[in-house]
């Protein structure tokens, strides 16, 4: 649910569905209002069928970890969950500068995030 999208970037929200129905994430995005769909590449098209991944990032992934978080069942998806939706955005300078103590409080969040088993 955090993933690098650039090099010199920090871990950010990201919510992904991939499935070989093109319908059901095109269903998906019309009720969300939000994401993109990418084909992913097909190495050998005899043996596999095409597949597409619905992708949220950043904000728009903060905001749909609200509305479904209730709803989870696995555990540690949950308490993930959470844990982005209470402390992502007040750790998260909207300029992108870092004190070293913001800095600090960052890492110490990522660390909490990954420790969730």
């Amino acid at each position: 649910m955090l993933l690098k999208f650039h090099g010199n970037q920090f871990l950010s929200p990201c919510i992904s569905i991939s499935s070989t129905t093109i319908e059901l994430l095109e269903w998906i995005k019309s009720i969300t209002k939000m994401g993109i769909i990418k084909r992913k590449k097909n190495y050998n098209a005899e043996k596999h069928t095409d597949s597409f991944t619905y992708t949220i990032k950043y904000n728009d992934a903060i905001n749909l970890l609200i509305e479904i978080e209730p709803y989870l069942i696995i555990k540690n998806k949950k308490v993930r969950a959470r844990l982005i939706i209470e402390k992502y955005k007040s750790l998260t300078p909207r300029n992108g500068k870092y004190s070293d103590e913001m800095l600090k409080a960052k890492e110490e969040f990522y660390k909490e995030f990954i420790n969730i088993k």
